[in-house]
């Protein structure tokens, strides 16, 4: 084992369902909430609030708009979030090391 504190894996992408929403994001650039609830195979509630977690600590930009006359809420990566994502997946390969 490494000289690895545990402790400085981030909190706020490790919880399964953020990690999975970060992930696809990093990979499409933006979605919307209904390709990732989706993707992730959770409810509106339980993704709405990951979102806002996500949202509150400046990894995620959320926008609302109408298309159609029906409300769209679109979902991307901030560059804190991306640096964040690649900072958090560092730690992950430092934490398991060369197994």
């Amino acid at each position: 084992m490494t000289d690895f504190d545990y402790r400085a894996i981030d909190d706020v992408i490790h919880s399964r369902v953020r990690l999975a929403i970060m992930s696809y994001l990093m990979t499409a650039g933006s979605a919307d909430f209904t390709a990732l609830k989706k993707e992730t195979k959770v409810s509106d509630g339980n993704l709405s609030t990951h979102l806002s977690k996500l949202e509150a600590n400046g990894y995620v930009i959320v926008e609302k708009s109408f298309v159609d006359k029906k409300p769209q809420t679109t979902v991307r990566v901030s560059d804190t979030g991306r640096e964040k994502f690649k900072a958090y997946v560092d730690s992950l390969a430092a934490l398991i090391g060369t197994a």
